[in-house]
């Protein structure tokens, strides 16, 4: 979910219409800021740092199946996002081949990239695979990406993907991310990759997507056209109604989700700590894309981010329509993946989710953690991914799952 954000000159409320939740209701007169307290906290493993990399897809959907091991009995895990992502590199370059130049070779993903991949070549590890061997203690992969993208050219130029253009490619990734493992010992016994997978007991078929958009039938699977979407995956469709319930049983039963949505919006403040679709939103773009932010130090950051958090305030009520509209105009876009942990409520009794998020832990000071208002996800949530066991029955019958 890598995408530079662009600065809209439609004003905000010409694309959400004033159509408040409890817009009448005055807010509860507390002290300044957001208070809130847990509903739901299910396990996860620490948060960790995409750094300067668009590979927020893998972070969060590593996180999402360590919380799967977890809720499971398997025990704490750190797998490598950086295994998964070298394989996603050289499946979308072949992929990129095929549709002669006009595929995508960025650097963004979704959930079921990983687990393509997981299943097709299996997971190791993150001690094993640390994706780190170019002298530097943080992902960034500017310059692979530089190399990889003028690299993809010439099998399109010469209508032949050679031996040699796939050993040149691997040359390139060996470089920046090390060789990959063949085999390797972990807890004193010996693994290959796909043993490594098998062992953790996951199936890759119980891993489902599920979006909410009215340009194709509820209860079908359709292709979103996000530009991440390159593998072309079908997306289970459902209400926004049903969206939320997923979402909801699916935390109150043990399991997390993993999300995918636009973080593009003045009311995201990853800095202090939430994220909310107010009435009267700022006119000021939303937040800037992730390896701007990462390449910079907490000092650079813009120190007006976090000096006045208001108070919780009366949101914009998101209908089915409302939400169409915000993709139809291009207003919700495929930012960024992040891993819903949890429910909080804060003091007027608002719902929200605990959001883990891949930027480390200095960027805020809530441990790499925010919360998403339930207005917000409902706006701006892309898609989820889930357990099949983690969808009330009466809906996963609906969907013939």
């Amino acid at each position: 979910m890598k995408k530079l954000f662009l600065i809209l000159t439609i004003p905000a409320f010409m694309l959400w219409p004033v159509n408040a939740q409890n817009q009448n209701a005055q807010p509860a007169k507390v002290e300044e800021g957001y208070k809130f307290t847990p509903v739901v906290d299910l396990k996860a493993t620490s948060v960790k740092n995409q750094a300067a990399t668009g590979t927020c897809w893998c972070f969060s959907t590593t996180s999402y199946i360590e919380s799967e091991l977890l809720r499971i009995g398997k025990g704490e895990y750190d797998l490598s996002e950086m295994f998964i992502v070298r394989q996603n590199y050289i499946d979308r370059l072949k992929d990129n081949y095929l549709r002669q130049g006009k595929g995508n070779i960025e650097e963004g993903g979704n959930s079921h990239d990983f687990i393509d991949v997981f299943n097709e070549v299996g997971i190791v590890p993150e001690e094993v695979y640390s994706g780190l061997n170019y002298g530097s203690p943080m992902h960034n992969h500017s310059e692979m990406t530089a190399f990889l993208k003028a690299l993809a050219v010439v099998p399109i130029q010469l209508k032949n993907q050679s031996q040699q253009y796939f050993q040149i490619i691997g040359a390139v990734l060996d470089t920046y991310l090390g060789k990959m493992p063949e085999t390797f010992t972990y807890k004193n016994k010996i693994y290959t990759p796909k043993s490594f997978a098998a062992s953790l007991g996951l199936n890759p078929d119980d891993y489902v997507e599920l979006t909410s958009f009215t340009h194709f039938p509820f209860y079908s699977k359709g292709v979103l056209e996000i530009n991440d979407n390159w593998r072309m995956a079908g997306f289970y469709n459902v209400p926004l109604n049903e969206l939320i319930e997923i979402t909801d049983f699916a935390l109150s039963n043990g399991y997390t989700v993993a999300w995918d949505g636009d973080v593009s919006e003045s009311g995201f403040s990853y800095r202090n700590g939430y994220a909310v679709l107010p009435l009267n939103p700022s006119p000021e773009r939303g937040t800037i894309t992730d390896r701007t932010r990462l390449e910079r130090s907490p000092s650079q950051l813009n120190p007006n981010e976090a000096q006045t958090v208001p108070v919780p305030g009366p949101e914009i009520n998101v209908t089915q329509e409302i939400r169409q509209m915000g993709y139809e105009t291009f207003k919700t876009t495929d930012d960024h993946g992040m891993h819903l942990t949890g429910i909080v409520k804060d003091q007027n009794g608002t719902k929200y989710y605990k959001t883990k998020n891949s930027w480390g832990t200095d960027r805020n000071a809530f441990g790499g953690y925010l919360n998403m208002s339930e207005s917000y996800v409902r706006g701006k949530t892309l898609f989820i991914m889930v357990h099949k066991n983690a969808i009330p029955p009466a809906i996963k019958t609906k969907l013939g799952i």
